[in-house]
């Protein structure tokens, strides 16, 4: 049993419970979706002084002292499964993964198997615990992102790449297919990234308390009248960065149903393209964002080793329909 305790600050005055726990369960990266931590408050598991049995929509007031008490049942139940793993490099201290697309990283209350993490047990004989619920994951990718990620062996190795994440010293870039015509070669894009007000599972730009500086600079490296294709860079590792960003300037991926709304094509926005193409083009099978690169400086050797990683045969498929 793990139990935490929280203190609201005036900014959270007003707020409802669960959502005030949504948001501490994304800063300590714990994981709690909003139907667990809704099941946690009718459990009695979140406790504040003496007021009882407390309710999911309470109203946070300032120096509200909440404890809430989590079951360790991730750590309980992590097993090895067979799934198979792209391995793009290997050594005593790490690996770097290809990850394919659909596959969430780490177990999470509601989702505990058929993760990276129970692929990583079956895999490798060691990898570090600092965080004993994900083993071996220093950074992680989205569910519907595909692409490299940097598996830590051992403590040291894992807390020296959390160091360089932190420092923003890590190079990656993705890959993506955005909806539009992208009117500039390259641009830098500095809009600060929070919680979106109404709709607390995604996130959004905004300019008030609780956002975050965010920065990705973009190249286009295809362009037709309806679709693009991008090479990013992000500065920052905002949660969702690339894909707010690029919704925000009215290009979002592809394949993106949390923020590409109406991102579905209809036969006007296909003007160009011959019929016998027309296959994959008025839709895309998966979120069209692919960690393509990831550089960093070795936490053993303290030389600068990259890796990269082949375009997907979705991406390829569909780049070569793209008629300018």
């Amino acid at each position: 049993m793990q139990e935490y305790t929280l203190k609201a600050l005036p900014q959270h005055a007003g707020q409802r419970l669960d959502l005030f726990l949504i948001e501490f369960s994304k800063e300590k990266n714990l994981g709690l979706s909003r139907t667990f931590i809704q099941k946690l408050i009718l459990e009695g598991k979140v406790i504040l002084d003496n007021l009882g049995l407390l309710k999911p929509h309470y109203k946070v007031k300032t120096n509200d002292e909440i404890k809430i008490r989590v079951e360790d049942k991730i750590q309980n139940t992590l097993q090895p499964e067979n799934i198979p793993l792209e391995v793009i490099y290997e050594d005593e201290n790490l690996a770097i993964i290809n990850k394919p697309a659909g596959l969430v990283v780490h177990p999470a209350p509601g989702n505990y198997t058929h993760t990276l993490v129970n692929a990583l047990l079956q895999h490798f004989k060691k990898l570090s615990d600092i965080s004993p619920q994900r083993p071996g994951i220093v950074h992680r990718l989205d569910k519907e992102t595909s692409g490299l990620l940097v598996i830590a062996k051992n403590n040291p190795t894992h807390l020296d790449l959390t160091r360089q994440f932190s420092k923003h010293s890590i190079k990656r870039k993705y890959i993506a297919l955005v909806r539009g015509r992208m009117e500039f070669d390259e641009q830098v894009i500095e809009l600060p990234i929070g919680r979106h007000p109404y709709k607390r599972k995604n996130m959004s730009v905004g300019f008030g308390k609780g956002t975050k500086y965010a920065k990705t600079y973009y190249r286009t490296l295809k362009r037709t009248q309806d679709f693009s294709l991008l090479e990013l860079e992000p500065f920052t590792g905002r949660t969702h960065q690339l894909r707010v960003h690029l919704a925000f300037l009215g290009h979002p991926i592809l394949g993106d149903n949390k923020y590409g709304k109406n991102n579905k094509f209809t036969p006007l926005q296909t003007t160009g393209i011959q019929e016998k193409d027309k296959v994959s083009v008025t839709g895309f099978s998966r979120l069209a964002l692919h960690a393509k690169y990831i550089g960093f400086m070795h936490p053993a050797t303290g030389k600068f080793a990259e890796f990269s990683s082949d375009t997907p045969k979705e991406f390829v498929d569909f780049i070569s329909q793209m008629k300018t």
